[in-house]
């Protein structure tokens, strides 16, 4: 396993329960039963907090650690941008992403293949809440 994975998921100060959140959803990796329940809180558009609670792998800790640590004070349209993008880091093909959410590229990346649909569970967690 990769460490870099194991620090990524180690920042975990935005695992709690947001109780005034304005959009929330719960979503379960069919393959490998990883569970993950996202809240949030969006003003005008923009994603002001987020919180999150997982039954997960490492890989999916990682992945919604770095999300939700990238995804404040973001547009709503551009994290429709990035969910997009995001889902195509794994393919053979050239991408380009904002600086912003450059990180990614170190996780959503060809050599964690075997983990795609772990790393990808809180994306798509982000975008059913979120109804794009």
């Amino acid at each position: 396993m990769d460490l870099r994975i194991l620090e990524i998921a180690s920042h975990t100060e935005n695992n709690k329960v947001l109780k005034n959140y304005t959009h929330k959803s719960k979503h379960k990796n069919p393959l490998c039963g990883d569970v993950m329940e996202i809240s949030l809180i969006v003003k005008d558009e923009v994603i002001k907090d987020m919180g999150y609670q997982c039954k997960s792998c490492v890989y999916c800790q990682a992945s919604v650690s770095l999300l939700s640590r990238k995804i404040k004070e973001k547009k709503i349209e551009e994290i429709k941008t990035f969910i997009t993008t995001g889902e195509q880091l794994f393919d053979d093909v050239k991408i380009t992403l904002e600086k912003h959410w450059k990180d990614f590229m170190e996780i959503l990346d060809k050599k964690n293949l075997s983990r795609k649909e772990c790393l990808l569970l809180p994306l798509r967690t982000i975008a059913r809440a979120l109804k794009i």
